[in-house]
């Protein structure tokens, strides 16, 4: 009788060993899944201005990062933003925000079209707050459109702005895919 009872507690504690290490397994992949989340942008609301003979597109985005985004932001790579602006008669303005980490300094920077408005935060999410409230120059030529005509307005995560080694990762993984869909706004002058 005792020798039947060393192989079943030897097969109920390997059964309970492998059912921890399913169990474990099955956590780290929902982990990962998660980390592979994608992140989402919305263009939440753009306003053409047009004064003194300027054009300017005012814009708010809505922004949250994937888990491999922040990583690589926090690791201080820079992520650029490509905002895709059309009008009518073929009008197109292609602005580019770049959100940045210096992890000497411990700031965030929000640069747009390289240096034109260079703005820095404390806080990753005072960032990605900054993004709610974009003032892009755009090119003179949008002052001409009519005031009718609609503007649309896209925004994505442009992956060829990233190092080599994130580039393939950035086209195949979907953590990386971060894209609003075009939306169409009227025109609005001050």
């Amino acid at each position: 009788m005792v020798c039947s009872k060393k192989p079943a507690e030897a097969l109920h504690r390997s059964c309970a060993a492998l059912l921890c290490l399913l169990t474990g397994l099955l956590l780290a992949g929902c982990g990962v899944l998660a980390h592979q989340t994608p992140g989402t942008l919305v263009v939440r609301q753009a306003r053409l201005v047009a004064q003194d003979g300027r054009a300017r597109l005012d814009l708010a985005l809505d922004c949250q990062l994937s888990g491999p985004m922040q990583d690589a932001l926090d690791n201080g790579i820079p992520l650029e933003l490509e905002i895709d602006v059309r009008g009518r008669l073929g009008l197109r303005a292609r602005p580019r925000i770049e959100l940045r980490y210096f992890p000497l300094s411990r700031r965030y920077q929000l640069s747009v079209n390289g240096n034109q408005d260079e703005r820095g935060f404390a806080t990753r999410g005072y960032l990605l707050a900054a993004l709610g409230s974009l003032r892009l120059e755009l090119p003179n030529a949008f002052v001409q459109q009519p005031a009718s005509a609609p503007l649309r307005v896209s925004a994505a995560l442009d992956p060829a702005a990233l190092p080599g080694a994130l580039r393939l990762p950035a086209l195949f993984e979907p953590a990386w895919h971060l894209a609003a869909a075009e939306t169409t706004w009227p025109r609005a002058t001050p």
